[in-house]
């Protein structure tokens, strides 16, 4: 029977602390735009402090390089992320939602925590389509990137192709009357979750965690060189949706990345998608050159 640490309290502790904040916040605070941001933000860079005094594999270590462009993916998220899907996805979404008379009051008197889970379970459900239908279609190049990391740390999760970082983003949850708080919290709880399922931490969060919330050996399997691993535990944050759908896999990777495992810059994750245009280009132009030699 293995034993619980006092590390592997750290996932639950931080999304027990993150709801206590939201459910006590300053109304103030919940209607700054600035707080979530901040909130999204913190979170990354204190967990990322953690690995320091805490680390899970000496092979995923950041170098200041490193550091400092996984960062800005986590402020490029927070800022431009959030702020295209608001106004091109979630702005429309509710006009569409006022113009048609749909309305979800009952959301609004759910308890605080209902709402929370309920945020959490339409975003992330979600989020598990998308990203398996990123590994399975031609969407594949959006998220390709993402598995060329070579090491997991508490900023990749925000390390990706920006459409795929857009895609990844969308949700119905703006068809839902609720409180902003509880909007918040739970955006957050998923930011939390996700960050400690990327981190380079030794956290094996208590079954009571693990069986609902994707932990770190859920997701370094996922990011592990095999094609068959890459293709389970999809759930970004809510492992129970692998569990349900039949995608769930056993295990923990170590050795992570995509064909020559190599980290692709800044330019090439952006540039990703268009490869397989390039590739067309390459073998119409290879094709012309050999008729020419030939004639």
């Amino acid at each position: 029977m293995m034993t619980t640490k006092p590390l592997d309290l750290l996932p639950p502790a931080f999304v027990a602390i993150v709801c206590a904040f939201w459910a006590y916040a300053p109304q103030a605070w919940v209607d700054s735009p600035w707080t979530i941001v901040i909130a999204a933000t913190a979170v990354p860079l204190l967990v990322q402090a953690i690995e320091a005094v805490a680390e899970r594999h000496a092979g995923w270590r950041l170098n200041r390089r490193e550091f400092a462009t996984d960062l800005g993916y986590v402020i490029f998220n927070a800022t431009v992320i959030g702020w295209l899907t608001t106004h091109l996805a979630e702005d429309p979404l509710r006009a569409l939602k006022t113009w048609l008379g749909i309305t979800t009051h009952w959301a609004m008197h759910l308890p605080f925590l209902a709402q929370v889970a309920l945020v959490i379970v339409v975003i992330e459900f979600g989020q598990y389509w998308m990203h398996r239908a990123m590994h399975n279609t031609f969407l594949w190049y959006t998220h390709a990137p993402h598995h060329h990391l070579t090491q997991l740390n508490a900023m990749k999760g925000a390390v990706g192709n920006p459409l795929e970082l857009f895609l990844i983003s969308l949700s119905v949850i703006a068809l839902f009357d609720l409180s902003l708080a509880a909007l918040f919290c739970g955006i957050n709880v998923l930011v939390v979750v996700s960050v400690f399922a990327h981190a380079n931490v030794r956290a094996d969060p208590p079954r009571f965690y693990s069986f609902f919330f994707t932990t770190i050996r859920h997701h370094s399997l996922h990011h592990s060189t095999g094609y068959d691993e890459t293709r389970s535990n999809y759930a970004n944050s809510l492992i129970l949706l692998d569990r349900l759908f039949g995608t769930y896999r056993e295990g923990e990777g170590v050795i992570v990345g995509q064909d020559e495992r190599r980290r692709l810059s800044v330019v090439e994750q952006t540039l990703f998608p268009l490869r397989p245009l390039r590739d067309r280009v390459q073998a119409r132009r290879a094709q012309d050159g050999a008729s020419a030699t030939a004639n």
